[in-house]
């Protein structure tokens, strides 16, 4: 089994994902996307979003981390996609599934699903961009409003000659709402030759392996249930147990004890109050702690409240 931590925008960041992949089970982790206009972004710019690129383009714990790409632009994603190469990147992702309505207005992520033939474009103009033994992925939803058009962009995908896609088995429109439509990724899988990842609405093994015997794949991306249960990645990888809430909470506090960039004293606690909203969905006990730390703007206060958790339990 093949396991992706998916590309969360405003989530898995660069600390996410040395803390995620420390914990073990990922063989790839995937970028927040970088959108590209008409311009060749300068090498801060992946640096930022990707700063495993100045280690060999893994995480501390090993796991590749591959940059995402978006927009709307063949020639100009092209060419930084080029960039991002040259900069380390093991492979190049191309985003066709952002729901967010910002991005869709300015003709990004999922509202390209509505031009299968625009899809075709941008992937084979990067595909020719990138030298051949790096891998070209790609990450669609089923369709924009419904699933009229989703055999075609499949088919428009493996054309381009992609060499991997992957599914979030739901329609923009779709959201996050569940249920995720896995049968429809075997459905994709018979029309295309190229390997498909499974995404959307992986939580646990169980799920896993509905989704598993429902999509007919053996690769999966995990995103919102990765942050929910911190070590999602081992419990589906190795049959791991899932961590304990003390485990969680010695977590947080190694967490709070990650570089930043600028001394960003407003991280630590935005970014652990909003990773809150997901330990919630997996530990009742996230409940009442976050209650008592929601208030709080200083990271040291927040840190000293699960430091106090800890020891009384």
């Amino acid at each position: 089994m093949r396991l992706i931590l998916a590309p969360m925008e405003g989530v898995v960041d660069a600390q996410m994902r040395q803390l995620l992949t420390s914990l073990g089970g990922y063989d790839l982790c995937v970028t927040e996307f970088i959108r590209v206009n008409e311009q060749k972004l300068p090498a801060k710019v992946f640096y930022r979003l990707c700063p495993e690129l100045h280690t060999e383009g893994k995480t501390r714990a090993g796991t590749p981390v591959r940059v995402q790409l978006l927009g709307q632009s063949p020639q100009w994603l092209a060419l930084n996609a080029n960039t991002a190469i040259e900069l380390g990147s093991p492979g190049i992702d191309l985003n066709f599934g952002c729901p967010a309505k910002t991005v869709n207005n300015s003709r990004g992520g999922a509202v390209l699903l509505k031009e299968p033939e625009l899809i075709y474009q941008i992937i084979k103009a990067v595909r020719e961009a990138v030298p051949c033994e790096q891998p070209v992925s790609a990450k669609i939803r089923l369709g924009y409003e419904d699933t009229q058009q989703t055999l075609e962009i499949a088919d428009a995908v493996a054309q381009a000659k992609a060499d991997e896609l992957t599914v979030h088995a739901r329609t923009k429109t779709d959201g996050y709402r569940p249920p995720a439509y896995w049968p429809w990724i075997a459905t994709i899988q018979q029309r295309i030759t190229i390997p498909i990842v499974a995404n959307g609405e992986i939580w646990d093994q169980n799920s896993l392996e509905q989704c598993r015997a429902q999509s007919q794949v053996n690769a999966f991306m995990v995103g919102r249930g990765a942050v929910a249960t911190p070590n999602l990645g081992a419990v589906l990888k190795h049959h791991a147990s899932k961590m304990s809430w003390s485990d969680v909470l010695t977590l947080l506090i190694e967490f709070a004890k990650y570089p930043t960039d600028d001394n960003n004293t407003i991280y630590f606690p935005s970014r652990t109050k909003q990773w809150f909203s997901y330990l919630k969905l997996s530990y009742p006990q996230a409940d009442g702690l976050f209650r008592r730390i929601r208030a709080f703007r200083d990271g040291e206060a927040i840190l000293q409240c699960f430091i106090q958790e800890l020891e009384q339990m």
